[in-house]
Formats: structure tokens, sequence, C-alpha cells
């Protein structure tokens, strides 16, 4: 039995920070171990003790997260904006900073439909008895990407 790792020890070990720019920085958060099917099947029978593996088991942890950013939104009244296609989101993002009182905090969310790496339950047939079996598989699937935007004010050197 292994014990809970604290916020400390995820972000020590397993945490890597790339600034891509000096105006803005992109943070993307991922679990290397959930990127390959053999890590998704190891989490769902390991992690969760479930006998099966099925990509139905994702459902209720993804409703879950996205029920958590829409409730963070609603608690401190921010607008959830919905990118179209081809839209800027620089060009929100400014248009935000523009009437921002300058505090610092998060301005808003954007939610933006943008393809992704996925996994699938895949239906396949044991050659030697006949009997159907779930497979993880990858796949690609347009899915809800939420963008937060926040306003920091960095202390300047002189």
């Amino acid at each position: 039995m292994s014990l809970p790792a604290s916020v400390a020890d995820v972000l020590a070990n397993h945490v890597t920070l790339e600034v891509e720019c000096i105006d803005r920085m992109y943070l993307n958060l991922y679990q290397p171990k959930l990127v390959y099917p053999a890590g998704v099947v190891g989490f769902f029978k390991g992690h969760q003790g479930m006998p099966f593996v099925s990509s139905a088991l994702m459902d209720p942890i993804t409703k879950g997260f996205v029920i958590g950013i829409h409730r963070f939104i609603a608690d401190r009244g921010l607008d959830l904006v919905a990118f179209t296609k081809g839209q800027r989101k620089d060009d929100v993002a400014k248009d935000y900073l523009a009437t921002h009182d300058g505090s610092e905090g998060v301005l808003f969310v954007g939610r933006a439909q943008e393809r992704s790496n996925v996994f699938r339950t895949e239906k396949r047939v044991n050659a030697e008895t006949g009997k159907r079996y779930p497979w993880i598989v990858s796949a690609t699937a347009m899915v809800n990407h939420f963008y937060f935007y926040l306003r920091h004010e960095v202390a300047r050197l002189e």
C-alpha cells in the first residue's frame, strides 16, 4: 500500500514548467503514465480497483472535473467565454484586460472544442474462445479544452 503523495511531492517529482513567452505563460498539466493505454488500464485496475477497464469509467471523473470548473466560475462570478473556430484567444484576453481594474486574479475562463488524444474502448474477440472483451485504444476526438486567463502583477527589477 502506498501513501498518498502531498502536493509538494507531486510538484517536486512530476511537474515541469515551460515558459513559452515573456508576457504570457502556458501551463499544461498531464500525468505521463496516463498518456498510454497500458497506463490507463493500470490506473483503473490498480489504483481504482476495477475488475475490468472501459472508457465508460472515465465519464464520471470527467463530469466531476467539468462540474468543478463550472462551480469555480459561478462562485467567482466569472465569464465563461465559448471560443469559436478561428477566433484569436489573445484578442479576447486583450478586450478583458482593457476594461479590467488591474487587480490580480482570474479574468475569465474560455472553452474551445479542439482535437485531442483520447482513449476509447474497442470490442475484440478472443481467437481461441470466440468471447468478446473490451480493449483500450488510443484515438482522437473533439473535446472541450478550458483556458483560465489570469492577471498577476510581476515584481519589476530596476
